[in-house]
């Protein structure tokens, strides 16, 4: 999913990414504000994955929301 329209719809995603990652705090979700990278590192910080490993779990999510 593009950047600009991941952040463009991050309020709508933050409910989604609560039940799909229900370790993310609501802290994270208003720190993370859309932008693709934080997710990620959250995900690596949170769930102890490679950031490659991360990337692709955000990547699916995402793909599954077009």
């Amino acid at each position: 999913m593009d950047e600009n329209v991941f952040k463009g719809k991050w309020n709508q995603f933050k409910g989604e990414a609560k039940k799909q990652w229900g370790k993310l705090t609501d802290d994270d979700l208003d720190i993370i504000a859309g932008e693709k990278d934080k997710l990620v590192g959250k995900l690596q910080e949170r769930y102890g994955h490679t950031k490659d490993a991360a990337e692709r779990e955000y990547e699916d999510w995402a793909r599954a929301r077009k």
